[in-house]
């Protein structure tokens, strides 16, 4: 008889797909929780990281439902697992960073917040933000589900590497949860 596996402890990095085993909300929990460990551990600018989460897209199921102030659902993004201060409860698609991102399905990169317009502060001390979104293949194609969030403290607390690391942990995240 084989002895069963045992998962290896490593960092989230280095093997992220070892830490979304889990689907849906556990994964998005998980990957907040994972992300804003993994950065307050970095040396600066990157440990000033101040909020680190995610909106979701709705599904279509929930897009038929309507929102407390009457807006549909499939016009905003809600919020979903994070760490961090409260937070906005729903962005506007094509408004603010992580609205830009949903509507673009781009990746955004803001070095400094100050000096972007349509910038939404939910935290004044945020100096700049990576924004990438999640996109997944459904019935109607491909979709922008979610995105990644990250605030920080300092301003250009972002370079190439963060956008090359998020988007792959976007992709995992787009294979391994459940989005319908």
């Amino acid at each position: 008889m084989t002895s069963p596996r045992t998962r290896p402890t490593t960092s989230f990095f280095s093997r992220p797909e070892r830490s979304l085993l889990v689907s849906g909300i556990g994964n998005l929990a998980n990957a907040a929780s994972l992300l804003w460990h993994a950065y307050k551990a970095m040396p600066a600018p990157s440990n000033a990281v101040n909020w680190a989460g995610k909106y979701r897209n709705p599904s279509p199921t929930q897009r038929d439902s309507k929102l407390r102030d009457g807006d549909s659902p499939q016009s905003r993004l809600l919020l979903g697992p994070f760490q961090g201060k409260v937070a906005c409860q729903s962005i506007e698609l094509g408004r603010g960073v992580c609205g830009r991102a949903a509507a673009s399905g781009e990746t955004q990169v803001v070095d400094d917040v100050d000096e972007d317009a349509d910038h939404i502060a939910c935290d004044d001390a945020s100096k700049s933000e990576i924004v990438v979104p999640v996109v997944a293949t459904g019935a109607g194609g491909r979709e922008v589900v979610a995105v990644i969030d990250i605030d920080c403290a300092a301003k250009r607390g972002f370079d190439k590497r963060d956008r090359q690391k998020l988007q792959r942990l976007a992709e995992l995240l787009a294979e391994s949860c459940d989005w319908s």
